[in-house]
């Protein structure tokens, strides 16, 4: 008779993997669950600068707060007229990209009980500011390629690693609104 016997998953990299494991079946037996809106208010400071402050959000069936605001801060570089205090919008879209697909790799890796021991996620996006400038009709506003690389260290072969990677892609949240589109709204109040 031949038995397996699986260990139990523990806590790894930082991530409460029994906890991970409950959440994602607690949603797949309840969709609903699943539904949230996460919520950003940008205000202008000065010139090209501006302050966007993150708080509350609804999910898991009910309104969030957190315990502070997290506020990011964008502007131009002073050769596009700014004060350079800040990232750009567009250097911020590479960061979220870079952050997601991070993160993944974190749960995942965790989720496999692979420890990892290096992940760097490196993002650059080629833009063309003709179109933004409003000099160009036929350019359009945005990036035109970004391309992201991944360098991932840990305790399984390259193969392994390669495969987290792949599924953090795969189910990334920033890549698919990127990759796919995203319907944008945009109202005068």
């Amino acid at each position: 008779m031949n038995m397996q016997i699986t260990k139990p998953k523990v806590a790894m990299n930082g991530v409460e993997v029994p906890t991970l494991l409950a959440t994602i079946g607690f949603v797949g037996e309840n969709p609903e669950a699943a539904k949230f809106q996460f919520r950003a208010k940008g205000e202008w400071v000065d010139g090209t600068f501006s302050r966007t402050t993150v708080n509350g959000y609804f999910g898991a069936g009910q309104e969030h707060e957190r315990a502070e605001d997290f506020v990011a801060e964008g502007d131009h570089p002073a050769v596009l007229c700014g004060g350079d205090r800040a990232m750009t919008p567009p250097e911020m879209l590479l960061s979220a990209l870079a952050a997601c697909i991070t993160a993944g790799i974190g749960n995942i890796a965790s989720a496999r009980q692979v420890k990892l021991t290096s992940v760097k996620t490196t993002v650059e996006g080629d833009i063309d500011l003709l179109g933004m400038l409003g000099l160009n009709s036929e350019t359009r506003n945005g990036y035109n390629e970004i391309r992201a690389t991944v360098a991932i260290e840990g305790d399984a072969d390259a193969e392994k690693l390669a495969k987290i990677v792949q599924q953090s892609v795969a189910r990334s949240a920033a890549f698919d609104m990127l990759k796919n589109g995203t319907n944008v709204q945009v109202e005068v109040a």
